[in-house]
């Protein structure tokens, strides 16, 4: 029996995370499917740089739709629907005759990510329990680095026969389980309290096949009821509560929160290493080799921030991988401002640079960022709250992306290392005085001490 019900949780986060595979590959496939796409399609560099933007533009418009649908459709039908838009945009892409159909597909694709990156964390955060919660939900960046990952093995495996097709097409694979395998897992018992009618029975039902007792179910149900009861007096908790007296400091640091894990430089290493790499002396073929090492070492450092993220905590680990990405930056500033000649030293001391960056980015700020962000928001405000927030993760993203090559070839890339080695400080400075810390929190718990509402009176 219990080994019956571990294998029915487990299928829960499994098929909740597989969605980041599909974010991770559909974000990394396409730097090596570009290389032969203008085989079969030309493309300009503007179209080019459409191509890779679409995904990020629609990404933007799924989570900013993700909010509202969220709390209207609930959190496990929406990952549903957002599992069907990856294989519509993935097949349309993979077969696509012109340029325009390419970028629109890449768009539709946008969407699914958008949807998945906001409504995931969400779904896997409200049903684990407070001492895991942690963990779990960060199998979602796992599966992320993994989906990076097997696009970068999938590129240099059909490199050869210049398969860009089959670079994207494959991606249809894990969509079909994410549709199939979402739709056989329970709702979230936090929507369904707070948003379906007599909702608290399956709710009940879906926290006792979670925890494993009925007194258990009840203890977190209580505390659910009460969060929800809070929030039901009649006061504003729409989007736009988030601006309010209340709620702006919650609001303020989940902002700052995707801010920073954008801007301390991670897009500039996953969409350009190789074009760094060979600008240092790599050769094309050593180039994407590495970054198949590059995607590897950011696959396997995630596990160890899944295993401490619950054992040391949010703070520590950001805290850490900031001054770990701060000093990676350093030392590259440092290696390209002193004008060393191209060979071994440059060659060693640059990857040795970015290996290290990702490494500390890998342990830290990747899992962090996707459980924090669900903590940090009220139930009743937390799906506007998460869109929002990864709305602008978006939107920073794709200004790194577009912004970078620019600024690379204007000033170099030593002064854009100097720039990201600031903005790692900045990241350091914001979590030790503004991030509260959650580790082994319920998130009603955590909302009362963000919101400085007392406990709940005990129960005679």
């Amino acid at each position: 029996m219990a080994t019956q019900q571990r294998g029915r949780t487990a299928a829960i986060w499994f098929f909740g995370a597989l969605g980041g595979i599909l974010w991770g590959f559909d974000t990394g496939v396409i730097s090596g499917a570009l290389l032969y796409i203008p085989d079969d399609i030309p493309l300009s560099p503007l179209l080019q740089g459409l191509v890779v933007s679409g995904l990020l533009v629609g990404a933007m418009l799924g989570a900013g739709l993700s909010g509202r649908l969220a709390d209207s459709l609930g959190r496990r039908r929406l990952i549903f629907a957002g599992g069907v838009v990856f294989v519509i945009g993935t097949l349309g892409a993979a077969l696509g005759v012109n340029a325009a159909m390419l970028i629109g597909f890449r768009f539709v694709m946008g969407i699914g990510v958008g949807i998945i990156s906001v409504v995931v964390p969400m779904y896997l955060s409200e049903l684990a329990p407070k001492e895991i919660r942690g963990r779990l939900t960060s199998l979602m960046q796992l599966l992320v680095t993994i989906g990076i990952f097997l696009a970068y093995v999938t590129d240099y495996a059909f490199s050869a026969s210049h398969g860009w097709r089959w670079m994207i097409g494959i991606g249809v694979v894990p969509a079909v389980l994410l549709a199939i395998g979402i739709y056989t897992q329970p709702e979230s018992p936090r929507w369904l309290v707070a948003n379906k009618p007599g909702g608290e029975d399956d709710a009940r039902v879906v926290l006792t096949r979670l925890r494993g007792s009925e007194a258990a179910a009840d203890a977190e149900l209580a505390e659910i009821h009460s969060s929800v009861g809070d929030e039901s007096d009649g006061e504003d908790l729409g989007p736009r509560a988030l601006l309010g007296t209340r709620l702006r400091p919650i609001f303020v640091v989940g902002m700052l929160l995707v801010f920073f894990q954008n801007f301390v430089g991670i897009n500039t290493i996953i969409y350009y290493a190789p074009t760094l790499l060979t600008n240092v002396g790599f050769a094309a073929g050593g180039a994407i080799l590495a970054n198949v090492a590059i995607g590897a070492v950011n696959m396997l450092m995630t596990l160890p921030g899944m295993y401490l993220i619950d054992r040391a905590g949010r703070r520590p680990l950001l805290l850490f991988g900031a001054l770990g990405m701060c000093a990676a930056m350093i030392l590259l500033t440092v290696t390209n401002l002193v004008g060393l000649a191209q060979g071994p030293l440059l060659l060693t001391l640059t990857l040795v640079g970015i290996v290290v960056y990702i490494a500390s980015f890998s342990i830290s700020w990747g899992p962090v960022q996707w459980v924090a962000l669900p903590e940090l928001f009220p139930l009743r405000v937390r799906a506007a709250g998460v869109s929002i927030c990864v709305t602008f993760n978006w939107l920073f993203n794709m200004a790194v992306a577009l912004a970078f090559p620019s600024l690379l070839d204007a000033f170099g890339a030593g002064w854009n290392f100097l720039f990201f080695a600031v903005m790692t400080f900045l990241a350091f400075v914001f979590v030790q005085r503004l991030l509260p810390e959650t580790k082994g929190r319920s998130l009603e718990e955590i909302e009362r001490s963000l919101t400085g509402e007392p406990a709940p009176a005990a129960q005679a």
